[in-house]
Protein backbone atom coordinates (compact mmCIF):
# COMPACT_ATOMS: atom_id res chain seq x y z
CA UNK A 1 0.00 0.00 0.00
CA UNK A 2 1.63 3.44 -0.72
CA UNK A 3 0.76 6.83 -1.07
CA UNK A 4 -0.57 7.80 -4.43
CA UNK A 5 0.18 11.27 -5.70
CA UNK A 6 -0.71 14.94 -3.74
CA UNK A 7 -3.30 15.27 -1.33
CA UNK A 8 -6.64 15.58 -2.17
CA UNK A 9 -9.73 17.07 -0.78
CA UNK A 10 -12.50 14.66 0.79
CA UNK A 11 -15.57 15.83 -1.38
CA UNK A 12 -13.06 14.33 -4.21
CA UNK A 13 -12.20 11.61 -2.88
CA UNK A 14 -16.26 10.29 -2.15
CA UNK A 15 -17.00 11.73 -5.64
CA UNK A 16 -14.47 9.71 -7.49
CA UNK A 17 -14.38 6.12 -8.51
CA UNK A 18 -11.25 4.44 -7.95
CA UNK A 19 -10.38 0.85 -9.55
CA UNK A 20 -9.41 -0.87 -7.35
CA UNK A 21 -10.66 1.67 -4.95
CA UNK A 22 -8.17 3.89 -2.39
CA UNK A 23 -8.27 4.24 1.05
CA UNK A 24 -8.42 8.20 2.17
CA UNK A 25 -6.29 8.97 5.11
CA UNK A 26 -6.06 12.96 6.35
CA UNK A 27 -5.95 14.02 2.46
CA UNK A 28 -3.93 10.79 1.27
CA UNK A 29 -5.12 8.17 -1.69
CA UNK A 30 -3.70 5.03 -0.06
CA UNK A 31 -3.89 1.95 -2.56
CA UNK A 32 -4.30 -1.21 -1.01
CA UNK A 33 -2.33 -4.49 -2.28
CA UNK A 34 -4.91 -6.50 -3.86
CA UNK A 35 -5.27 -9.13 -7.10
CA UNK A 36 -2.95 -12.07 -6.32
CA UNK A 37 -4.42 -15.41 -6.43
CA UNK A 38 -3.83 -16.59 -2.67
CA UNK A 39 -5.64 -13.39 -1.19
CA UNK A 40 -8.23 -13.42 -3.61
CA UNK A 41 -8.88 -17.38 -2.52
CA UNK A 42 -8.90 -16.51 0.96
CA UNK A 43 -10.92 -13.19 0.60
CA UNK A 44 -13.51 -15.03 -1.46
CA UNK A 45 -13.30 -18.00 1.11
CA UNK A 46 -13.65 -16.41 4.38
CA UNK A 47 -16.70 -14.46 2.79
CA UNK A 48 -18.66 -17.40 1.59
CA UNK A 49 -18.09 -18.95 4.69
CA UNK A 50 -19.35 -16.44 6.77
CA UNK A 51 -22.10 -15.22 4.42
CA UNK A 52 -23.51 -18.83 4.67
CA UNK A 53 -24.13 -18.94 7.79
CA UNK A 54 -25.19 -14.83 8.31
CA UNK A 55 -29.38 -15.66 9.07
CA UNK A 56 -28.31 -17.75 11.49
CA UNK A 57 -26.11 -15.55 13.23
CA UNK A 58 -27.90 -12.21 12.56
CA UNK A 59 -24.84 -10.73 10.15
CA UNK A 60 -24.72 -9.12 7.09
CA UNK A 61 -20.87 -9.67 5.49
CA UNK A 62 -19.53 -7.29 2.55
CA UNK A 63 -16.51 -7.33 0.75
CA UNK A 64 -14.41 -4.42 0.07
CA UNK A 65 -16.74 -1.72 1.86
CA UNK A 66 -16.08 1.56 2.67
CA UNK A 67 -15.61 2.30 6.07
CA UNK A 68 -15.32 6.00 7.70
CA UNK A 69 -12.95 5.05 10.55
CA UNK A 70 -12.86 9.35 11.68
CA UNK A 71 -13.79 12.42 10.25
CA UNK A 72 -10.74 12.32 7.54
CA UNK A 73 -9.99 8.48 7.15
CA UNK A 74 -11.62 5.55 4.94
CA UNK A 75 -10.69 2.40 5.46
CA UNK A 76 -11.39 -0.43 3.24
CA UNK A 77 -11.24 -3.82 4.82
CA UNK A 78 -10.85 -7.24 2.70
CA UNK A 79 -14.24 -8.09 4.30
CA UNK A 80 -16.45 -6.23 7.10
CA UNK A 81 -19.26 -7.99 8.64
CA UNK A 82 -21.94 -6.22 10.62
CA UNK A 83 -24.71 -7.16 13.06
CA UNK A 84 -27.10 -4.56 11.10
CA UNK A 85 -27.88 -3.55 7.66
CA UNK A 86 -26.02 -0.82 6.18
CA UNK A 87 -27.66 2.53 5.00
CA UNK A 88 -26.07 4.14 2.25
CA UNK A 89 -22.60 3.61 0.13
CA UNK A 90 -20.33 3.90 3.25
CA UNK A 91 -20.32 2.36 6.45
CA UNK A 92 -20.33 5.04 9.06
CA UNK A 93 -20.94 2.60 12.34
CA UNK A 94 -18.49 0.44 13.58
CA UNK A 95 -18.77 -3.10 12.42
CA UNK A 96 -18.57 -6.23 14.24
CA UNK A 97 -15.37 -7.42 12.61
CA UNK A 98 -13.51 -5.95 10.00
CA UNK A 99 -10.95 -8.51 8.17
CA UNK A 100 -7.56 -7.66 6.29
CA UNK A 101 -5.42 -10.75 4.12
CA UNK A 102 -2.06 -9.71 4.13
CA UNK A 103 -0.38 -9.31 0.46
CA UNK A 104 3.73 -9.48 0.45
CA UNK A 105 3.68 -5.99 -0.30
CA UNK A 106 1.70 -5.32 3.11
CA UNK A 107 4.51 -3.25 5.89
CA UNK A 108 3.62 -4.07 9.19
CA UNK A 109 3.64 -0.44 10.23
CA UNK A 110 0.62 0.27 7.42
CA UNK A 111 -1.06 -2.69 8.97
CA UNK A 112 -0.58 -1.43 12.32
CA UNK A 113 -2.43 2.16 11.95
CA UNK A 114 -5.16 0.52 9.80
CA UNK A 115 -6.17 -2.19 12.94
CA UNK A 116 -5.49 1.41 15.46
CA UNK A 117 -8.21 2.75 13.27
CA UNK A 118 -10.29 0.26 13.65
CA UNK A 119 -9.97 -0.26 17.31
CA UNK A 120 -10.17 3.70 17.86
CA UNK A 121 -13.37 3.61 15.85
CA UNK A 122 -15.15 0.96 18.29
CA UNK A 123 -14.74 -2.26 15.68
CA UNK A 124 -14.89 -5.32 18.79
CA UNK A 125 -12.82 -7.58 16.43
CA UNK A 126 -10.22 -8.12 13.75
CA UNK A 127 -9.06 -10.40 11.72
CA UNK A 128 -5.67 -10.95 9.86
CA UNK A 129 -4.39 -13.36 8.08
CA UNK A 130 -1.57 -14.79 6.66
CA UNK A 131 -1.23 -16.85 3.80
CA UNK A 132 2.52 -16.95 3.40
CA UNK A 133 3.20 -17.97 7.04
CA UNK A 134 -0.71 -20.01 7.26
CA UNK A 135 -1.18 -18.10 10.47
CA UNK A 136 -4.03 -15.71 11.70
CA UNK A 137 -4.42 -13.05 14.52
CA UNK A 138 -6.82 -11.69 16.29
CA UNK A 139 -7.03 -8.14 17.49
CA UNK A 140 -9.40 -6.67 19.88
CA UNK A 141 -9.89 -3.73 22.45
CA UNK A 142 -8.42 -6.50 25.14
CA UNK A 143 -5.12 -7.18 22.82
CA UNK A 144 -3.93 -9.32 20.12
CA UNK A 145 -3.80 -13.08 20.00
CA UNK A 146 -1.94 -15.25 17.17
CA UNK A 147 -3.06 -18.46 16.06
CA UNK A 148 -2.31 -21.16 14.03
CA UNK A 149 -5.57 -23.03 14.38
CA UNK A 150 -8.33 -21.12 14.75
CA UNK A 151 -10.15 -17.09 15.04
CA UNK A 152 -13.02 -16.62 17.10
CA UNK A 153 -15.24 -13.79 18.13
CA UNK A 154 -18.12 -13.48 20.24
CA UNK A 155 -21.79 -13.06 20.27
CA UNK A 156 -22.16 -13.78 17.65
CA UNK A 157 -19.86 -16.52 17.79
CA UNK A 158 -17.83 -16.64 14.40
CA UNK A 159 -15.25 -19.48 13.94
CA UNK A 160 -12.61 -19.64 11.16
CA UNK A 161 -10.45 -22.30 11.58
CA UNK A 162 -7.06 -21.98 9.98
CA UNK A 163 -6.43 -25.42 8.82
CA UNK A 164 -8.92 -25.93 7.16
CA UNK A 165 -8.32 -22.35 5.49
CA UNK A 166 -5.34 -22.49 4.08
CA UNK A 167 -5.62 -26.49 3.21
CA UNK A 168 -8.31 -25.57 0.70
CA UNK A 169 -5.93 -22.87 -0.38
CA UNK A 170 -3.03 -25.62 -0.75
CA UNK A 171 -5.32 -27.56 -2.85
CA UNK A 172 -6.91 -24.74 -4.79
CA UNK A 173 -3.90 -22.25 -5.92
CA UNK A 174 -0.64 -23.61 -7.16
CA UNK A 175 2.32 -21.33 -6.11
CA UNK A 176 4.72 -19.82 -8.60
Amino acid sequence: MTATGPAISLEDYLSTVYDPDCEYVDGELIERNIGESDHSFLQTMISALLFSQRRELGIYVFSELRVQVAATRYRIPDITVTKQKVRGKILREPPFLCMEVLSPEDRASRMEAKIDDYLAFGVKHIWVTDPRRKTGTSYTIEGKRDSSAVLTTSEPRLTLKLDELFAALDDDVEEA
